[in-house]
């Protein structure tokens, strides 16, 4: 399985980005999609997982209520999009897979997924 992040960039503070995530592979869109990011000399931290159905969300607190999670199985991917960005979202942000599925709820701990893209760059200028 090969995932791919796109949609990183510079953005001003207030500004709104939309991350997308490629999934591709052995997949058969039975996974789930966790986001995360890391900022500079910080522990990776979870923002935001869906689960293989789409009907299942659930966020991190840091993010709640400003990030939105969301998928399109007919096009294998998944979008985090972030609006009132602040300087401290500026990170690389992660998105992941999980697949096979080990349950029907979505998690927030790294370890539960089996793949991860490269990380695109997200940068919140003041």
């Amino acid at each position: 399985v090969h995932v791919v992040e796109s949609g990183g960039g510079l953005v001003q503070a207030g500004g709104s980005l939309r991350l997308s995530c490629a999934a591709s592979g052995s997949t058969s869109e039975t996974y789930h999609v966790g986001w995360f990011r890391q900022r500079s000399g910080k522990e990776r931290e979870f923002l935001a997982a869906i689960n293989w159905s789409g009907s299942v969300t659930f966020y991190g607190d840091s993010v709640k209520g400003r990030f939105t999670i969301s998928r399109d199985r007919a096009k294998n991917a998944a979008y985090l999009q972030m609006n009132s960005l602040k300087p401290e979202d500026t990170a690389v942000y992660y998105c992941a897979v999980e697949w096979p599925v080990k349950a029907m709820g979505v998690t927030q701990k790294e370890d539960e997924y089996d793949y991860w893209g490269q990380g695109t760059q997200v940068t919140v200028s003041s």
